[in-house]
């Protein structure tokens, strides 16, 4: 069993070998190998930074298709980190781009009133509430806290996929799962025990 990290220059893909590498998940990273990802056991999309930017590289690259090929065709497990959850969706309002389309989500920016003390972007520790039970929430309690850096949040359309979700002056899509697709708005990779645990969920989802 390998999982494939993407490797497309925007991420924390360091930060999550380290974890794979705690765990003991055998793992490569991919940025030019295209082929290794389709005989992969499990792909890991991070991102962090702008959509737009984002899905030029995956596109440009030759990225993208492979990703469709393997995840649409071969049904290959997928874990979408932050921007990486972002891209899997049918459009951001950020460039105003359609993005993979692997689930029917939108991307849209975090708006509050002027005299909200919330600030943009949603940074730190914040709990997740875990709305359906599967492997991938294994071990995680009820109120979990992750590490978020965002601001452009998911909103899926049909709310059987949302797998957890959290409060920012409303309540957001922290986690979407259908099929073999599953993304998180958070930082595993940044969010200790629970990060652990959930990149232990992924690895066994992938075993599958």
């Amino acid at each position: 069993m390998s999982i494939a990290v993407i490797d497309y220059g925007l991420g924390n893909v360091g930060s999550i070998c380290n974890m794979l590498r705690y765990i003991s998940v055998p793992y490569s990273v991919e940025s030019n190998n295209l082929e290794a990802i389709s005989y992969s056991d499990g792909i890991i999309l991070p991102g962090v930074g702008n959509f737009k930017m984002a899905m030029k590289i995956l596109e440009d690259s030759g990225i993208s298709n492979v990703l469709k090929d393997a995840v649409i065709n071969q049904q290959i497990p997928i874990l979408g980190i932050c921007l990486g959850m972002q891209l899997m969706c049918n459009h951001s309002e950020e460039g105003d781009v359609k993005g993979l389309g692997f689930i029917d989500a939108n991307v849209t920016k975090f708006k509050f009133d002027t005299y909200s003390n919330l600030k943009i972007p949603h940074m730190g520790w914040s709990d997740v509430i875990v709305k359906k039970n599967n492997i991938l929430t294994e071990d995680l309690l009820d109120l979990s806290r992750f590490y978020f850096v965002h601001s452009y949040y998911v909103k899926c359309k049909n709310d059987e996929d949302i797998l957890m979700s959290t409060n920012y002056g409303h309540e957001f899509t922290s986690s979407f799962h259908r099929d073999n697709i599953f993304g998180c708005q958070f930082h595993p990779e940044k969010s200790h025990k629970y990060g652990i645990q959930l990149f232990k969920n992924f690895s066994e989802w992938c075993k599958k």
